[in-house]
């Protein structure tokens, strides 16, 4: 290897964690979600977060309160889940790219409406006043959230209510009006902290 070569290497190694770190869009910073989610995996999802997916022309949001974190197939992965009648359904079946989000400010009122109104009858982001940006892979994000993961799904299908093993869902699904959830399970491609 030439020096001029082991010279560009080291200069590339140096500048690589600067990248990570730099000031983007909004005052979000990229972080390198397996080093720098801090958040308790357990815990993370009960205290409700925002699921975003769609693109520039139409896009939708929801509050979710359930979820998982860790890794498959060698990946980093969220796990989300979508009853079959709630709008967001659709974008989450036609787009590739989804966004998980916390809030801290007006938290309570973001996820209250978000999870009590539908899309189908108007622009939830509009009615709350949060400015909808988008990642270089078109996926809609709130820049007024703190933290955005943005994911490529990997895999998605709907529970098949002859599995359930245990009293509690096959309680829930008899009288729930949302229908049968459908998991996905993305791939953390993009990760964004204020």
């Amino acid at each position: 290897m030439t020096r001029l070569v082991q010279r560009i290497i080291i200069v590339l190694v140096t500048i690589a964690p600067l990248a990570m770190s730099a000031q983007t869009e909004y005052g979000f910073k990229a972080i390198a979600v397996e080093q720098d989610f801090t958040d308790n995996g357990f815990n993370w999802f009960r205290h409700a977060l925002l699921l975003a997916a769609g693109d520039h022309k139409q896009s939708n949001a929801m509050t979710i309160g359930w979820g998982g974190i860790g890794t498959l197939w060698r990946k980093t992965a969220v796990t989300v889940y979508v009853a079959e009648r709630r709008y967001t359904k659709h974008f989450m079946d036609n787009e590739q790219y989804f966004t998980v989000m916390a809030f801290t400010d007006r938290k309570e009122e973001i996820l209250e409406y978000m999870g009590t109104k539908s899309g189908r009858d108007g622009d939830k982001a509009k009615a709350l006043n949060l400015h909808t940006a988008y990642t270089e892979n078109g996926t809609p994000y709130y820049v007024e959230a703190d933290l955005v993961l943005e994911c490529r799904t990997m895999y998605a299908a709907p529970f098949d209510p002859k599995n359930f093993k245990d009293e509690v869902p096959k309680q829930m699904y008899s009288n729930f009006p949302a229908g049968v959830h459908t998991m996905y399970i993305g791939e953390v491609v993009n990760a964004w902290k204020k």
